[in-house]
């Protein structure tokens, strides 16, 4: 007898800490109460997330598997091999969406080379609602993830971004640590062509929100604390 598989449901959270039905749909919800099995990066947070999702839901019952940077790639099959007995599986994310910016796409890849139907869930993107609110090329844009700690080669990087922006009309997105976000600001100003277009997308979705786009010379000007607050920036010379 054939057992229909179960699904990977990529489930998002929400960017910080405000109640999750103001910025997530119902559907989340629906999904949240049906499944019992979860692939995730911090299992406490994870569960504080599902107990405000669902306050009904049975916390003893719940598997959670972990994926982070401690994880050995090759336990990943484990993880999604209930959905080969029919469980349903939910990869819930740290924060927005799973497998953009997350550690979740090894276990998506898995899933489709196993056949496994994959569905995603509809939530906030840190990286899509900077672009969406930047005033930049949202037809052309791309995202780079960290740039560079060292300082030369920092630099180095920052200006290759702005050419590429320049030579190809293409947004430029990228993150940094929270906790080095001024410095990231500072460095911005200092190297990229006092024309140059820098977006900076702050706590998004939180009371606390702050989205500006301004001209490089226009920012240096300008007195703002970013420090250990989530920012996604963005560059764009034309």
């Amino acid at each position: 007898m054939n057992t229909e598989k179960g699904k990977l449901y990529l489930i998002p959270t929400t960017l910080g800490d405000n109640e999750p039905l103001e910025v997530l749909p119902i559907s989340v919800k629906k999904v949240i109460e049906q499944i019992d099995t979860y692939i995730v990066e911090n299992e406490k947070t994870a569960r504080r997330f599902i107990k405000r999702i669902s306050a009904s839901k049975v916390q003893a019952k719940l598997e959670m598997f972990h994926l982070n940077k401690f994880t050995d790639i090759s336990s990943l099959p484990d993880f999604i091999e209930p959905c080969l007995k029919g469980i349903h599986v939910g990869l819930l994310s740290e924060a927005g969406c799973p497998g953009v910016a997350d550690p979740g796409a090894d276990v998506v890849k898995l899933a489709h080379e196993k056949d496994i139907k994959v569905v995603p869930l509809v939530g906030p993107s840190s990286i899509l609602m900077a672009m969406m609110s930047s005033g930049m090329n949202g037809q052309r844009f791309s995202f780079n993830g960290y740039l560079p700690i060292d300082k030369g080669e920092r630099k180095t990087e920052i200006k290759r971004l702005e050419r590429l922006s320049f030579d190809h009309n293409q947004s430029q997105i990228f993150i940094e640590t929270p906790y080095r976000n001024n410095k990231m600001l500072e460095d911005l100003c200092a190297v990229l062509h006092s024309n140059t277009k820098i977006c900076v997308a702050c706590d998004i979705t939180l009371p606390t929100e702050y989205i500006k786009t301004y001209t490089a010379n226009d920012w240096s000007k300008k007195k703002v604390d970013l420090h250990k607050r989530p920012t996604i920036f963005i560059i764009h010379k034309s």
